[in-house]
C-alpha cells in the first residue's frame, strides 16, 4: 500500500502551492480533488487543458499523481473530460459521490453503469465514495450498487460510518469491493478531529485491507475549510507519520 495526500487538504493553496506543501511534508504522491465550489482545481478549467494540470504538476513538484476525486454533480461532459484527464495523467482511480439518498436504486445503477462504460473504454477505475446523505452512506446498499454495476467499486471513507446520527454503523461488508481510501481520524460527534483523538482504528483497517489483497493507494484527506495554518501542516504530518508507521 502506498500514500497520498489529496490536494483539497490544503484548498486555499494554488494547486502548484498545494502540491510544494505536500511534498515538503513528505508526500510523495497526490490525489487531485476536482470541485467547482473551490478555485484550486475546477473541472471546467482543468478539462479544457489537461495538458497544463500535467505541466504544472512537473514544474511544481515531483509529487506524482496517484488518483483523482470529482466532487459534486456534474454532467457527462465534465465526467468525460475528467477521465480523459485521468488517463492523460496515466492515473488509473477515479472517485466520484454516488447519488443523493432517495434516488432511485434503478436510476443511479443506469448512470454508474453509464459511468463505468466510459471509463472501461480509458482503462480507469471508477469508484464511488461512502459518504453521508447519498446512497453509499448505507454500507450494504454501497455493495448493491458495485455488484448491480460490475466494475465500480467503493472508495472508503470510515468517517462516515462512525460520526453519524444513530451511531457507528459496521461497514465490514464493503471491505471486498474497495478501489481506494480516504482518511483522517473522526469522533462519534465531529467528522474531523486531531489524529490520535478520534476512533478510526487505523490497524485494523489495514488488516482488512490487505486480507482482501488491497495494494492500493491511501489518501489522508482533510476536509477543505477546516484546519488552517501551522494547525493543518501538523496535522498532515502526524497522520502521515502514523499511517506510515503501519504500512
Amino acid at each position: 500500500m502506498q500514500l497520498a495526500a489529496s490536494t483539497r487538504s490544503l484548498w486555499d493553496l494554488s494547486f502548484s502551492d498545494a502540491c510544494v506543501q505536500l511534498q515538503e511534508l513528505g508526500f510523495d504522491s497526490v490525489e487531485l480533488c476536482l470541485d467547482e465550489r473551490l478555485d484550486q482545481l475546477k473541472p471546467s478549467k482543468v478539462i479544457a487543458d489537461p495538458e497544463s494540470v500535467a505541466l504544472h504538476m512537473k514544474e511544481a513538484s515531483r509529487l506524482a499523481a496517484s488518483s483523482v476525486f470529482l466532487e459534486g454533480e456534474n454532467d457527462r461532459a465534465v465526467f468525460e473530460g475528467v477521465v480523459n484527464l485521468a488517463r492523460h495523467l496515466r492515473v488509473a482511480q477515479l472517485t466520484i459521490e454516488s447519488s443523493p439518498r432517495g434516488t432511485p436504486f434503478n436510476s443511479e445503477v443506469d448512470r454508474l453503469r453509464d459511468c463505468q462504460a466510459i471509463c472501461h473504454k480509458a482503462g480507469v477505475r471508477l469508484a464511488i465514495l461512502t459518504q453521508a446523505g447519498r446512497l453509499s452512506d448505507d454500507p450494504h446498499t454501497a455493495v448493491e450498487l458495485c455488484q448491480a454495476a460490475p466494475g465500480v467499486g467503493i472508495t472508503l471513507d470510515p468517517s462516515y460510518f462512525i460520526c453519524r446520527p444513530g451511531g457507528v454503523v459496521d461497514f465490514d461488508v464493503v471491505f471486498p469491493h474497495v478501489l481506494h481510501v480516504h482518511l483522517r481520524d473522526t469522533s462519534r460527534s465531529e467528522l474531523q478531529v486531531p489524529a490520535g483523538l478520534g476512533e478510526v482504528d487505523y490497524n485494523r483497517l489495514i488488516t482488512l485491507l490487505r486480507q482482501h489483497n488491497y495494494r492500493r493507494t491511501m489518501s489522508v484527506d482533510l476536509f477543505p475549510k477546516t484546519l488552517s495554518g501551522e494547525d493543518r501542516l501538523r496535522e498532515l504530518r502526524k497522520l502521515r507519520l502514523l499511517l506510515t508507521s503501519m504500512l
